[in-house]
């Protein structure tokens, strides 16, 4: 098969391995999910055992088939998702048996106490960290040592997922920067921890991993882990990055000004610069990029697939199953029913803040809903309303990166969304620019973490070849003649999601009194 490496990304809800060529070829694919747990409101958390466990599995199952020559194997790298908190020993022992992971919200008095003492604004532009402030790691740790202090006493490392998983692997403690720069504590001018943060919440520097590139290898394969993946030794593992910006290196932005949509779960824009875009209102989220001396910064709705999957569950539960009793894909069935309302959804709308907002939404507390319901509306309206929802929540957020950088007119589509024809088409209209399906969509974070093995290991000199690799498939672009609609939708939307924003507070109250 020629010379190959091994790419993981560690998602939310699982992990997916394969086996990619030095042309980019997937020559195997495995996909092994995993629980997220969520014992109390607020509360998201994960098995990082089972990381581990699924990242092995997986692997184990591709060296044994036919076509995985592992002798031809290089490299192995890892995509994790963000903002984990994992505390080690000073022996590598795991000290919990779940950690909360990226959504987690638990430490929002910590946050609160934190910044009586420091300014938030400060805080946010040293960072980056434009995600809510109780989700990053610093404010984790704070909880852990008010909550659980005597896990916190018995720290001696705090990894983040794939970090956590490269650790097993090899036995070395690291990180690179993209990781290290959702910890709450990194300095994204000086490319390394705040020394004025960490004193800010009285922890060492070494509390956290020594930093890498996302290129540098962290080690060779443990000997007696190689045996058990069924590899041979001298493999080594490679830093790796953060899912965003394995994510948008596999969606070929790498470059100033590159720009990529991804569509899943949660979805995000996300643009690569050269310096880290920063406002105080909007509080974009930026990391330190996996290509070096680059940065991604984005903004982004926290529920988006979550959304029409809650909607498609919840109120066409009969449509799922009739599709798939009849062996079709369920999805093909939904379309064809979104198709068949009109754009707008006959004054339909749909804020998509199911699960919580990012800043720019409203934050944590805010919640979504449909806006304008009237007894002529049926299953159609209500499926389409909710396509048009999430694209409008974020045309939203891209007016908003217009704003601070510019944005070219053609824009990457990545993710499970991306593989839906008309949501793609409503996206064209409502962003109005073309919206571009390549071959690479669910993939996007895997390529990123095999790019940054292929030339961890030598076998690529930069990353230009991911250019080759997505391969055109179809182009939206926008309807002649929607402009004057589209205008009309969207400040409808914002209006409605205004609405959503000052209701945020007397919602909690009633939840609270339940």
């Amino acid at each position: 098969m020629g010379r190959a490496v091994i790419a993981c990304d560690l998602g939310t809800g699982g992990a997916k391995s394969a086996i990619i060529d030095e042309g980019g070829r997937v020559l195997a694919d495995r996909v092994v999910s995993y629980e997220t747990l969520y014992p109390a409101p607020g509360l998201h958390e994960q098995r990082p055992d089972d990381w581990f466990r699924t990242v092995t599995e997986s692997i184990r199952a591709l060296a044994a088939l036919p076509q995985a020559q592992t002798s031809d194997i290089r490299a192995i790298a890892l995509s994790g998702h963000s903002l984990g908190c994992v505390p080690v020993d000073a022996g590598g022992r795991l000290l919990q048996e779940v950690t909360p992971i990226w959504s987690d919200g638990r430490a929002g008095e910590d946050a609160a106490r934190f910044f009586e003492r420091y300014n938030y604004n400060d805080w946010y532009r040293i960072t980056g960290n434009g995600f809510p402030a109780p989700l990053y790691t610093l404010f984790k740790l704070l909880w852990l040592r008010r909550c659980r202090p005597e896990i916190f006493a018995a720290t001696h490392t705090v990894f983040g997922t794939k970090d956590y998983v490269n650790f097993r692997l090899t036995g070395r403690r690291a990180t690179d920067h993209s990781y290290a720069s959702g910890a709450g504590v990194y300095d994204l001018a000086a490319g390394g921890y705040s020394a004025a943060l960490l004193a800010a919440a009285d922890f060492d520097s070494t509390l956290f991993p020594p930093i890498l590139a996302s290129t540098d290898t962290v080690g060779e394969l443990l000997p007696e882990v190689a045996v058990d993946l069924g590899l041979p030794p001298g493999i080594v593992v490679i830093a790796g990055g953060v899912d965003n910006s394995c994510m948008a290196l596999g969606a070929r932005t790498f470059r100033e000004g590159d720009v990529f949509c991804s569509m899943g779960s949660s979805s995000w824009l996300t643009v690569a610069t050269r310096k880290p875009l920063s406002d105080d209102r909007v509080r974009p989220y930026t990391f330190a990029h996996v290509v070096p001396d680059m940065f991604i910064s984005a903004t982004s709705i926290f529920s988006s697939g979550t959304s029409l999957d809650w909607v498609c569950e919840t109120l066409l539960p009969d449509l799922i199953q009739g599709a798939r009793e009849a062996k079709r894909d369920p999805y093909e069935a939904l379309t064809e029913l979104a198709r068949s309302a009109p754009t707008g959804s006959g004054g339909l709308l749909f804020v998509p803040t199911l699960g919580g907002g990012t800043n720019l939404e409203g934050g944590p507390a805010v919640r979504g809903g449909f806006v304008g319901l009237d007894l002529g509306h049926g299953r159609a309206h209500i499926l389409r309303a909710t396509l048009e929802g999430v694209a409008l929540a974020l045309r939203v957020a891209l007016d908003e990166l217009r704003r601070m950088t510019p944005i070219g007119d053609e824009m990457i589509m990545v993710g499970g969304g991306a593989r839906n024809a008309l949501w793609r088409q409503i996206f064209a209209d409502l962003f109005h620019c073309t919206i571009l399906k390549t071959a690479i969509d669910r993939q996007a974070a895997a390529y990123g973490a095999a790019a940054l093995a292929l030339v961890g290991a030598g076998l690529w000199r930069d990353f230009s070849p991911i250019l080759a690799f997505h391969v055109l498939e179809e182009a939206s672009v926008p309807v002649p003649g929607r402009e004057k609609l589209v205008s009309q939708m969207l400040s409808a939307y914002r209006l409605a999601a205004d609405q959503q924003r000052s209701l945020a507070d007397k919602l909690v109250e009633i939840r609270k009194a339940v």
